[in-house]
């Protein structure tokens, strides 16, 4: 899990790669339309973002980061406030990149490093792809289900794509192992944990970067999350069985069963509820705007409960005591997903990002989900 982690702290940092002796490599260049913009150079490690240097940009907006090179390729972002260039670096070589800001994360050229253009154009396919995505979620004439058909529609074409022109056709390459952690939103489109073809791509970058960087410790990391994905595969078809039984009730029921244990100890069905307008909640108590979010779903709940409002909330903190406490005062159903962001029930129902909610109807069919409504109150008063 550890391992997991740290790939996961990789994708919500927006990765970037290099590689070098004891020289330096440099990274320079122009970002019009950011005069006195902080334009900062970090490296994304396995750890997480250090901020390597700075530069308060004038009219011309250029600037020059120069650093130590590394054995093994290691990653890279020029980042002002949250518009992000991934750079890569696999020798000691001068990169030069030009963009215009606002929106220089699309709008920018590189040069000198051919991963650094290939990472361009995955991060360009990748900004396509999600933004095709959420229009596709925002589309309130599509039902969910076909909504969601096509979202993974979608993803499945852009994983082969990656992974023939990509992946499998250097694995030895920064840009392969890019590549790997891409994400929609907080999750990554290529999932070890769930998926065994995802699998074999980690471990094809993992033995490609043993022959070429043998004493990595990226390259040693991906073996990791090979193995733990392989391990994990057991379970993981436990869970798809599960699933997929639960999938062959959907046409009687209308919507896919969550059973979870509530705060109280008690099995809880989503399915028991019909008869009931249910809003599906996706929630973590942790979240900072979480005291607030509560405070708007308890207005509700207390205005049209008597007429058949119920929330049946699916918390996925991490702690089972924390969450317990957060939730001994509330009058709806509160359960609790042990698996967290790692749930198949997340791929499930397709969440990209907590709090998410759907809508249920009297009949136990989904009807909307979040992106789809502009005034849930109006929504669950023309369901009751």
């Amino acid at each position: 899990m550890k391992h997991i982690c740290k790939a996961a702290a990789v994708v919500l940092a927006a990765l970037s790669i290099a590689s070098c002796n004891n020289n330096k490599f440099t990274v320079e260049g122009q970002i019009a339309g950011a005069k006195d913009s902080v334009l900062y150079f970090e490296n994304v490690g396995l750890e997480g973002i250090n901020v390597l240097d700075s530069v308060k940009l004038n009219d011309n907006g250029d600037f020059s980061f120069s650093q130590d090179a590394t054995t093994a390729p290691e990653f890279y972002r020029l980042r002002i406030a949250d518009q992000i260039i991934n750079v890569s670096i696999d020798s000691t070589e001068t990169v030069q990149v030009k963009g215009q800001y606002p929106g220089m994360a699309s709008n920018y050229t590189i040069s000198g490093s051919e991963n650094c253009e290939k990472i361009r154009e995955l991060a360009l396919k990748q900004i396509d792809l999600q933004a095709k995505a959420i229009a596709l979620q925002s589309n309130t004439e599509l039902g969910i289900a076909k909504a969601n058909d096509s979202i993974q529609s979608m993803i499945n074409a852009y994983k082969e794509e990656v992974k023939r022109n990509y992946i499998y056709k250097e694995p030895y390459k920064a840009y392969a192992y890019f590549a790997l952690f891409q994400a929609i939103g907080n999750y990554l489109i290529f999932n070890p944990r769930a998926n065994k073809e995802d699998i074999k791509a980690f471990a094809a970058v993992a033995t490609s970067w043993d022959t070429y960087y043998p004493h990595a410790e990226r390259g040693q990391n991906l073996h990791n999350i090979a193995i733990e994905g392989m391990k994990n595969q057991r379970i993981v078809a436990a869970q798809n069985a599960d699933i997929q039984i639960e999938a062959s009730k959907v046409q009687e029921a209308g919507v896919l069963d969550i059973a979870l244990l509530d705060n109280k100890g008690n099995m809880r069905h989503l399915t028991d509820l019909k008869g009931q307008v249910v809003l599906l909640d996706f929630h973590v108590f942790a979240l900072k705007d979480s005291p607030a979010r509560i405070i708007q779903l308890r207005e509700l709940y207390n205005k049209y409960h008597a007429q058949g409002l119920e929330i049946f909330q699916v918390s996925l903190d991490s702690d089972e005591h924390f969450w317990k406490q957060q939730t001994a005062a509330l009058p709806w159903i509160s359960v609790r997903d042990e698996d967290g962001a790692g749930s198949q029930r997340l791929t499930l129902y397709n969440i990209q990002a907590v709090p998410d909610f759907f809508v249920i109807d009297r009949g136990n069919n989904l009807v909307k989900r979040a992106a789809q409504i502009a005034d849930l109150e109006a929504e669950i008063k023309k369901l009751l």
